[in-house]
């Protein structure tokens, strides 16, 4: 039973959608295979940065969800990155690891 609140999402939208992630699949297949340099993670991230939009926001229902539940999300994320940045800060700070110059 749906709460008068929720929003239905049309399965066009979702067919649409559907068809992005497969779009971005064939760039992340793409962008694996071919050499960009220094830039290869920040495309590679960025990449998968768009595909993680598409899914929070309409596999989740996010787009349509209060401003609480974004909070908690932007928290989650922000969690996330802190979580990265100290582990990479520890792992470049080490001196058996190669430099990267």
């Amino acid at each position: 039973m749906q709460h008068l609140n929720e929003h239905v999402i049309s399965v066009k939208t979702y067919f649409i959608v559907y068809l992005s992630l497969m779009v971005l699949l064939v760039v992340t297949v793409a962008v694996a295979f071919n050499n960009f340099g220094p830039f290869n993670l920040s495309v590679a991230m960025g990449v998968a940065g768009v595909k993680t939009v598409l899914i929070v926001l309409y596999f989740m229902h996010m787009k349509y969800s209060p401003k609480l539940i974004w909070l908690y999300a932007g928290a989650g994320f922000f969690w996330l990155f802190m979580l990265i940045l100290l582990t990479m800060g520890d792992y470049l700070s080490r001196g058996w690891v190669p430099s990267i110059n």
